[in-house]
């Protein structure tokens, strides 16, 4: 079984214990990333219309990246995520906007087609031992299509519009101080969440065991089979609540926005420490790789470069963060505690 840093408040606040963390390379890169757009960009990139380009993405980002992550760790992978985007956008703008029915209805129907696609998923994975990215490579296609579909079968076009009352726009869909969108605070609140579960809970400990050795993890009493379906749940339902935000937000849904958040979530997690084999990551490390990516994705645009050179500058980023955390996690794992 992987073992994992402690990350109990008791661990050591030393040095060496800060750099043996699963979450030290993330930040190390992050600070070097905003240092590089320093240098080469301006002032601008931190101030609240520059911080807002980068935080909103990274808020959007974020929400998704946290449960890929947790399922990363726990051993398994889920790409249906670029499908349930455009699934929870569209169900909110037909239901509450072409249709007229009350936004809540629209907000209930969406992340309830997030926990129905997340219990498929799950069952699938749980019952037939098929891998996960088989799995979800299925849902992905199977609810593109459904979602295409249906709304041409049903409205005629591919794009609704959707106009949210000032109580949903409020809590969902609206830019404070005319630049940064409300999802921001629901990312953070979701982060303090995250690593209160995650790393003070037994919670955690069990998504680290499963992805260590699921059949050990299963044989000490680890409800192996529940808290894989959760993920999962948990996963789609993220995917189906930001695109349902981003419908209420911009006034409008299309079928075809969120294939981009696939590689780009799997990107903030790896950037963000997370072993791709399993057993290994923090939500620290996930969120500091999901800025990591959201600032070299946006940065560019405060610098003089190029910017067909931004896919380049990402990829250079992933290979370094990857390289950097390998050497952090190796450090995590030889490190044993000296005797008193």
């Amino acid at each position: 079984m992987v073992q994992t840093p402690i990350t109990s408040p008791a661990a050591s606040f030393s040095v060496g214990g800060l750099f043996r963390r699963p979450e030290a390379g993330a930040f190390l890169g992050l600070f070097g990333v905003f240092v590089f757009f320093l240098v080469f960009g301006s002032l601008e990139f931190l101030k609240p219309a520059g911080a807002a380009s980068w935080l909103n993405v990274a808020a959007n980002l974020g929400i998704v990246a946290f449960p890929i992550g947790l399922l990363m760790i726990a051993g398994e992978l889920d790409i249906s995520i670029g499908s349930m985007i455009p699934a929870g956008s569209m169900t909110v703008a037909i239901i509450s906007g072409y249709y007229g029915l009350p936004i809540w209805i629209g907000i209930a129907a969406s992340l309830g087609l997030g926990v129905f696609v997340g219990l498929v998923n799950g069952f699938l994975v749980v019952r037939t031992n098929v891998p996960s990215l088989i799995v979800t490579l299925g849902t992905l296609f199977a609810v593109a299509g459904l979602v295409l579909g249906l709304s041409v079968l049903l409205t005629g076009t591919t794009s609704v519009a959707l106009k949210a009352p000032e109580l949903a726009k409020f809590f969902f869909g609206q830019f404070v101080a005319n630049t940064f969108q409300v999802i921001i605070f629901w990312w953070l609140a979701l982060t303090a969440l995250y690593i209160y579960v995650i790393h003070y809970s037994p919670y955690g400990n069990w998504i680290f065991a499963m992805g260590g050795d699921r059949v050990s993890a299963r044989n000490a009493g680890i409800p192996t089979a529940k808290l894989t379906i959760a993920l999962f749940v948990l996963s789609s339902t993220s995917a189906a609540f930001v695109g349902m935000c981003q419908a209420i937000l911009f006034n409008s849904a299309q079928v075809s926005a969120g294939m981009s958040f696939i590689f780009n979530s799997i990107i903030s997690v790896v950037v963000g420490g997370v072993l791709l084999t399993g057993g290994f990551g923090s939500i620290v490390g996930i969120f500091f790789g999901t800025i990591t990516f959201a600032v070299v994705n946006q940065g560019i645009y405060f610098t003089s470069f190029d910017r067909n050179w931004s896919s380049l500058i990402i990829g250079v980023m992933l290979l370094l963060a990857v390289l950097m955390n390998n050497t952090f996690r190796s450090m995590a794992l030889s490190y044993s505690p000296k005797k008193k």
